[in-house]
């Protein structure tokens, strides 16, 4: 296996893992807080799982390009719920109504931007897989 490959399957098991522990997380919030709390946690995790999962399908994707997509694609899911289909979906389904919601709020939009920043501030702190490591 070449030392890319290796790096990118280190990124990808990371990436799983963070996937995870985000979602426990999330239930963890909504487990030990309600109202405002646990919703505006939520969105910000939203996101963060979001990026977790670009790196998870593109592992050379670079932290800003991964914390972009990831908030290009919250924000396109809440204005979707402008149209009402995401509400209608809802109805029909919890996954639909867990991934696309249901009712625009506008202040959703800025707690999305705080989980990019928040998933940025974690990789600054966690350094991300690179190439061989090197024995000195």
């Amino acid at each position: 296996m070449s030392d890319l490959r290796r790096a990118r399957v280190r990124t990808r098991v990371r990436a799983a893992v963070a996937a995870g522990l985000t979602l426990c997380a999330g239930l963890g919030v909504r487990a030990v807080a309600d109202g405002d709390i646990a919703k505006y946690a939520g969105d910000a995790l939203y996101t963060v799982l979001l990026c977790a999962l670009v790196l998870l399908l593109a592992p050379a994707t670079r932290p800003p390009v991964a914390a972009a997509v990831a908030l290009g694609l919250s924000w396109a899911v809440e204005c979707a719920q402008l149209t009402g289909v995401p509400a209608e979906l809802a109805e029909r389904s919890t996954a639909a109504r867990l991934v696309l919601g249901s009712t625009f709020n506008a202040p959703d939009l800025l707690w999305y931007a705080a989980g990019a920043g928040l998933f940025l501030l974690i990789c600054a702190v966690v350094p991300r897989p690179s190439g061989p490591r090197h024995a000195s």
